[in-house]
Parts: structure tokens; sequence; C-alpha cells
């Protein structure tokens, strides 16, 4: 299931985006969606199915929430409070590792979005 990004990619310092992701085909999305940024990549956030609670990256916890649509196979993530730290390539990825966490081997997730550019400016 390819993944494709979208979203507004610029802002200020204290302001708001929203990324999304939306898996194709919608039947074969894995379990565990993930946002990263950057080479590292950097953990932002992390969510399973169900009642599975997200996990947030030290970085952008209390200001990021991560959420998915399962009926339309889609992932999201929105961005309050910005700041110029936030700027980077995001990116979102789908895979089947269990527990579902923040893995940082890309070889972990099945499947990788094209990335997004997210400026903020101050």
């Amino acid at each position: 299931a390819p993944l494709v990004q979208s979203g507004g990619g610029a802002a200020q310092t204290g302001g708001s985006l929203t990324r999304s992701c939306e898996a194709s085909p919608a039947a074969n999305v894995p379990p565990c969606m993930a946002w990263f940024r950057g080479k590292g990549p950097e953990g932002v956030a992390v969510i399973g199915t169900g009642s599975d609670t997200p996990t947030y990256g030290a970085a952008v916890k209390g200001r990021f929430t991560i959420s998915r649509d399962n009926a339309k196979s889609t992932l999201y993530l929105q961005m309050n409070s910005l700041t110029p730290d936030d700027t980077n390539m995001y990116y979102c990825a789908a895979g089947s590792k269990y527990p579902c966490a923040m893995w940082r081997d890309q070889d972990d997730w099945t499947y990788w979005g094209q990335g997004t550019q997210v400026t903020v400016s101050s």
C-alpha cells in the first residue's frame, strides 16, 4: 500500500498545520502508522489500530496530535504551536512490527510516504 502525503507546508511561529497520508490500496494498510521527520529519522508520533494509545516524541508531545481514519485509510498529523525547530521533512510510515513504536530502522517499516517539507518562520 503506497503512502501518498499531502498538506500545506509553511506556517509562522505559533501557527498550525495539518499533514495527511493516504494509503492505497486501502485493504492492505498495516496496523502501525507513524510520522517521522528528518534524516535520523526522528520519531514524531505513532498510532496503532483500535484503542491503542498514540505515542509521541518528546519534542512534539502536547503540541502534535496523530490520528487515523481507517475507513479512509488515512493518517493525520495535526501540528499546533509550531516553532522554527519543527522545520523539517516529514514522512509517514506504515508497518506491522509490534508493538507499534517509533522504530528508527527504516527496514522496520513496510511503506514510506514520499516526504513533504514543513517550514516554520519566526
